[in-house]
């Protein structure tokens, strides 16, 4: 016990004085607004005349409509703004349509950092976030730069990281903008579609919330409309339920349907060990399989309130490839949803059993098998809102492949709004049906209830049917979860969590780390907000604890404690100093890169230390260190992560993570290391390509993965695809095999009709 008080209690005491501290009143005050409250609705007005989608911002229509009045948001909130910015939105039938007025007095250092689309490079932007079926907790996203280059994404969870990340950026839309600039400033006019955004209208009025903001990334100063308060936490600039409501009349309803086929050739070409007489010189032959495939996605929406995506012989040849990760635990890891058929309206389908990554609904588990793609004959996919109403519908048909059988895969989720626009109540089902019998059912329900001010509390029940295992009775093949919180970053915060998993829980379409356990866990912390003539922009202290017990005998299994400081600077940089203290109870050997965990129950303490520069800045990244103890041995370990954008045509990512680990008692240790590094290439907003090269000494093997895109419009995109896998350590094997173990060529065409 002595082992596990020492570094934890100095932290403790430490972040106990910080907290003291943060009582005390700043060296320069400042007051500042107050923090938002629900005003009226704002009648957003109908265009007077025709807009030019040029970027110009010059017609008479724009000066009829008033400019949103902005506020500082950061670095300082509520400080006088250093630039003028107006930003207007009108309408007509059809579309809606934003304009923005970037006044700048010093426009040669307005910067535009990319030309790669659905990338921040510390760009100036201009944005809009969009509520648009007003349900006060997801919303979508329309960004752009001066060169005007498209980002698009998605808001979910009303911005909050409870459920993990709550945006969404591989969400792709139809929608337009245009951009000029001059030696006043940079201007930009988006259109965006009524039939992309979505809506519902009652008696012939739509009522949305609206966001707008603009970034001077040189300064690091965020402006917005309406007055965001930045106690909502790191997206509160987006958050859905402080958006400003707005009214819209008369909107016709569109109802587009894109009808987008595609066609694909290319070949995979791998290398396996031969008979001496197939190959007898190299032992090794090459196997080379073509492929030819075309198919149709269909999107449609018969209502404003109803979205429709049909898929026929569906692929992702074009999605890049996954980022590798070091697994220093007994349990899976969890890779994150690209493809983009399953982006529309996702978090419809979110349905969190608690941490970062556990889910009733997985959709990864639709067409993969061990990171392989399993063909996917087609699929349905419907999402919408009626009333208070959420609902969602996804259902698609899978291919036999090796032993894994033909499989229909179906997902059902409603959620309704009650008591208030912040909660809901809802359900989930999903169901994976093998034509060998080898079904899986699961199903869900939840609620999540705002109590009061920023208290929220969330329940969950779920219980899974598997024809493969042995179906167990009571609680066993459920899980049961409940979480109270305060949902505010600034001043006093705080969750408690409780959550049981029975060991024949056995969610089929869904990921869940581990079984058979019982959860609880819980975190207080402080944060204040610094005044105008600080450095600091917020500090905070927190303490988070974590403790996993055996169902069986209620042995402890894990535990964590977790004391962190963080200082956030007005320039953007962070800096988060902390230390981690685990315990695991490990009855079975496991596996850690080529070394061993051995049974046993271990202490181990450990040290960290992040590092984030701003985003905004040319040469940025995140970069983590940690030093301390491992089970029996010790661990050192470096995350670095830098981003530089070399000019708007050229970005380079970088990744290494390197482990240390030792066990002198045993006489072993090993190093792991994984390398990464991404290239981010664009000639114009039109023509790009990305490289993504990646090794792990884990597997031996450097994989590069190269996408050339020319998107010729939304929709409409030409794709050269080059995926190799190159092995290492070649000597050790005989006979010596090629360097090359894989190689892909694919192109693929999409043409998007639009009627």
């Amino acid at each position: 016990m002595r082992r596990f008080a020492s570094a934890p209690f100095r932290t403790v005491r430490a972040a106990l004085l910080f907290t003291c501290s943060l009582h005390a009143p700043p060296l320069h005050p400042q007051t500042p607004p107050a923090a938002p409250s629900p005003g009226p609705t704002v009648t957003i007005p109908r265009l007077t005349g025709p807009v030019e989608l040029d970027g110009v911002v010059d017609e008479a229509a724009w000066d009829d409509i008033a400019p949103f009045p902005m506020t500082m948001y950061s670095p300082t909130f509520g400080g006088p703004l250093t630039e003028t910015t107006e930003v207007r939105v009108g309408h007509d039938d059809r579309y809606l349509y934003v304009s923005g007025r970037m006044y700048d007095s010093e426009p040669d250092r307005i910067r535009t950092g990319t030309l790669y689309r659905d990338t921040y490079s510390g760009d100036d932007i201009l944005g809009v976030v969009i509520d648009s079926y007003n349900d006060h907790e997801t919303a979508v996203w329309f960004v752009t730069n001066p060169a005007g280059v498209r980002q698009d994404r998605t808001v979910s969870n009303d911005a909050q990281f409870t459920s993990g990340m709550p945006m969404n950026w591989d969400w792709n839309a139809y929608w337009d903008v245009a951009t000029s600039k001059d030696g006043r400033g940079w201007f930009a006019e988006f259109r965006i579609p009524f039939s992309t955004l979505g809506f519902q209208a009652v008696d012939g009025e739509v009522t949305m919330g609206l966001i707008a903001y603009r970034m001077i990334p040189r300064r690091n100063e965020r402006q917005t409309y309406p007055v965001m308060d930045p106690g909502w936490g790191r997206l509160g600039f987006a958050r859905p339920s402080g958006a400003q409501r707005i009214v819209l009349t008369n909107v016709r309803q569109a109802t587009p349907l894109y009808v987008t086929p595609y066609a694909l050739g290319g070949f995979r070409q791998t290398t396996e060990p031969a008979l001496p007489a197939e190959e007898p010189r190299t032992g090794w032959r090459t196997v080379r399989d073509p492929t030819t495939e075309a198919g149709l996605d269909i999107r449609y929406s018969p209502t404003s309130n109803l979205a429709l995506d049909l898929s026929v012989n569906t692929d992702f040849a074009q999605v890049e490839a996954d980022e590798q990760q070091v697994n220093l635990t007994r349990f899976r890891l969890f890779f994150p949803e690209k493809r983009q058929f399953f982006q529309e309206r996702s978090s419809t389908f979110d349905f969190n059993t608690g941490g970062t990554f556990n889910r009733l609904f997985h959709s990864r588990r639709i067409g993969l098998s061990s990171g392989e793609p399993v063909r996917i004959y087609g699929g349905v996919c419907a999402v919408g809102r009626v009333a208070g109403t959420d609902f969602g519908l996804l259902t698609m048909q899978t291919a036999g492949q090796g032993e894994v059988s033909s499989e229909n895969m179906g997902v059902l989720r409603l959620r309704q709004q009650v008591l208030n626009p912040n909660s809901a109540v809802g359900g989930m089902l999903t169901t994976r049906l093998g034509s060998h019998g080898a079904d899986n059912v699961a199903y869900g329900l939840d609620a999540v209830l705002r109590l009061v001010g920023d208290e929220y509390l969330l329940v969950q029940w779920a219980h899974t049917f598997d024809e493969e295992a042995e179906q167990e009775e009571g609680l066993e093949p459920g899980l049961v979860r409940a979480r109270l919180e305060r949902r505010r970053d600034d001043g006093f915060s705080y969750y408690a969590e409780a959550i049981r998993v029975g060991s024949g829980y056995r969610p089929g379409l869904g990921f869940q780390s581990r079984r058979d356990f019982t959860y609880g866990a819980g975190r207080v912390g402080y944060r204040q907000y610094r005044g105008a003539d600080s450095r600091l922009r917020s500090r905070r202290v927190s303490v988070e604890t974590s403790h996993y017990h055996r169902n069986g005998d209620g042995t402890a299994e894990s535990r964590q404690v977790a004391p962190e400081l963080e200082f956030d600077f007005k320039g953007g940089t962070s800096l988060t100093i902390g230390v981690l203290s685990s315990f695991e109870s490990v009855r079975e050997a496991f596996a850690v890169a080529d070394t061993w965990v051995l049974p046993g129950e271990h202490w181990f303490h450990q040290g960290t230390v992040m590092l984030r520069l701003p985003q905004s800045a040319v040469f940025r990244g995140e970069f983590n260190a940690s030093a301390g103890s491992f089970y029996d041995g010790r661990r050192l370990s470096l995350d670095l992560g830098p981003v530089w954008t070399v000019s708007r045509h050229l970005e380079v990512e970088a990744g290494y993570e390197i482990n240390r680990l030792d066990f002198p008692e045993r006489d072993m240790g090993t190093t792991t290391r994984l390398a990464r590094l991404r290239l981010k290439a664009a000639l114009n907003p039109q023509v790009s390509m990305s490289t993504l090269v990646q090794y792990g000494s884990e597997v031996a093997q450097t994989s590069v993965n190269v996408r050339f895109r020319y998107h010729f419009r939304e929709g409409t995109d030409l794709w050269i695809v080059y995926n190799e896998g190159l092995r290492h350590e070649l000597g050790g094997l005989t006979p010596r095999p090629p360097r090359s173990a894989a190689r892909e060529v694919m192109v693929k065409y999409s043409h998007a009709f639009v009627r």
